[in-house]
């Protein structure tokens, strides 16, 4: 039996095991194990370092995506280090503070030879792990970890698994990306070995070193902890794998992409995508599509270039012109936004979604009457379009025109959402008892929307009314005990009432909330609270 049968053989039974609980668990630093756990002091640190990450790039993309992403790669490393131990550099958070240049590992004694960890939540049938040329060019070995947990914020415990390994040198490829599942990777127990040698020696294809492995291996071997720990000793060569050749011409990475988008992982999307554009300059298609990706991710300004690019290779395109004026709206660019409507409608006078999206950027920069005109016209070509007619209702309202704004009402006496909107209207224009007769109303066709109470208790506030506004707030934490806003709000009013200790309560409810969700800015302003009213505190106790 070969060395890579073997390797195989033990992946095979290590997936069994893995599947029934059955893994072997060390926690002694440097030894092999399937296993390990990261928590408690060790796991706040990592986080620590995450949300830094996050407040970083808060303005390229979402915090919460920022430090889970970070998250995940962090977790990985620390398995890997807590196995290799002084065999490896040190997780460097400093220098890698930003980007660690596709390598995240060097051997000690050796920086030449690097080694790229790849970390994973998902079924253990599914799971798939990625690696580009690039990656594949820099490292020696990616070494690859699944993590059982979903990671969140919350999360208070993660048990992490070294799925295996691959030598580079069995992966083909010259450009893009390439995945691979559990089943394709070689046994974790082995990679020691594979470092040693790739440490002692520059020539990885000698004949002489195979065949050591292949005696080494030839002989009969019990699967134990302890032989499992043998396998990170002997010095090995680990050649190349025939049998595992990926050709990148065989990939359709368009439809990769599409799968990607379609489950939500739009960075390996986006990935597929910019190999899919390699292949093909000038595909439409994949410029639309790599735009839509980037507007999921919040990063508008790419998106922007991608529908333009879209427009400029297909000046018909009116779904293009649609999605770009969306990705400027939410920029504020309403005029630009409008243009971009515009366009879309003139090519295709038939699309009911481009009326609505051209009315809401006109109310933004007051063209009111346009705004009815538009919702006007989305009815007539869908007369079912229910947000037109609610939004319709409400710049109606905005003219003074009492009577049009009850036309979402009159389709539908029943709807809260409607008179939800019309509350969110008149409350704008400071008709704050109207706005809260609108919200009752609301709330009495469904008592359980948070944000039609969150909406009262602010109009409450705003009359002076504290007592109903700290029942809305309650009321709004009975049904979300998460709704971080509410105790915020609660905490203001305690404090208008004199009751400092109430405020500081609230306010470190929602303080916990926010951290949790990864509102960095609800996080620091709440902090500032905290602080000045236990200054407030202090000094009122050295009054007496």
């Amino acid at each position: 039996m070969d060395w890579i049968t073997l390797l195989r053989s033990l992946q095979s039974d290590f997936i069994k095991r893995l599947k029934s609980g059955c893994l072997l668990h060390c926690e002694t630093e440097g030894q092999y194990s399937e296993l390990t756990i990261i928590s408690g002091e060790r796991l706040k640190t990592l986080r620590d370092f995450c949300w830094e990450m996050a407040e970083k790039y808060k303005r390229v993309s979402p915090v919460r995506d920022v430090f889970i992403s970070y998250l995940k790669g962090k977790l990985g490393e620390e398995v890997v280090k807590e196995r290799l131990a002084d065999f490896i550099t040190e997780v460097d958070y400093e220098k890698r503070f930003g980007g660690d240049g596709k390598i995240d590992f060097t051997l000690t004694s050796d920086p030449t030879i690097g080694i790229e960890v790849k970390s994973r939540h998902g079924a253990i049938d599914k799971v798939r792990w990625s690696i580009s040329s690039e990656e594949v060019e820099k490292n020696a070995v990616v070494v690859c970890v699944f993590i059982q947990e979903e990671v969140n914020e919350a999360q208070s415990e993660y048990h992490l698994f070294l799925a295996g390994f691959l030598p580079t040198q069995m992966i083909k490829l010259k450009t893009g990306r390439i995945s691979f599942g559990i089943d394709q990777l070689l046994y974790g127990g082995g990679l020691w070995c594979y470092l040693e040698q790739c440490q002692s020696s520059v020539n990885y294809n000698s004949p002489k070193q195979e065949t050591a492995i292949n005696q080494y291996y030839s002989k009969p071997q019990p699967l134990s902890t302890q032989t499992t720990h043998q396998l990170n000793k002997p010095s090995l060569y680990f050649a190349v794998d025939k049998r595992l050749n990926f050709h990148q011409e065989d990939i359709n990475y368009a439809n990769l992409g599409d799968e990607c988008f379609e489950k939500g992982q739009y960075e390996a999307a986006i990935a597929n995508y910019n190999q899919a554009l390699e292949v093909n300059t000038n595909d439409t298609y994949v410029y639309y599509k790599r735009g839509l990706t980037y507007y999921q991710l919040g990063n508008y300004e790419a998106a922007i270039v991608d529908y333009s690019q879209a427009i400029q290779l297909n000046l018909k395109d009116a779904k293009a012109y649609n999605k770009r004026g969306l990705a400027r709206y939410q920029l504020g660019n309403y005029e630009e936004a409008i243009a971009d409507y515009t366009q879309a409608i003139s090519i295709n006078p038939n699309v009911a979604v481009a009326y609505k999206n051209r009315a809401e950027a006109r109310s933004h920069v007051g063209d009111n009457q346009g705004a009815i005109e538009d919702y006007t016209q989305a009815i007539k070509i869908n007369p079912h379009y229910a947000n037109a007619h609610k939004n319709r209702g409400i710049t109606r309202y905005l003219l003074g025109d009492t009577p049009g704004s009850h036309r979402a009402i009159q389709i539908n006496p029943h709807d809260a959402e409607a008179y939800k909107n019309r509350g969110n209207a008149r409350s704008d224009l400071g008709d704050f008892e109207g706005a809260i007769a609108d919200y009752t109303q609301a709330i009495q066709i469904n008592p359980n929307c948070v944000d039609t109470y969150y909406n009262r208790g602010n109009a409450c506030y705003e009359l002076g009314n504290f007592v109903g506004a700290i029942e809305d707030y309650t009321q709004i934490i009975k049904i979300n005990p998460n709704y971080g806003n509410a105790y915020y709000n609660r905490g203001n009013v305690y404090f208008e009432l004199g009751d400092k200790q109430g405020a500081i309560e609230d306010f470190q409810r929602a303080l916990d909330i926010y951290r949790k969700q990864g509102n960095l800015e609800a996080l620091k302003d709440t902090r500032e609270r905290i602080l000045d009213l236990e200054i407030e505190e202090s000094l009122d106790i050295l009054k007496f």
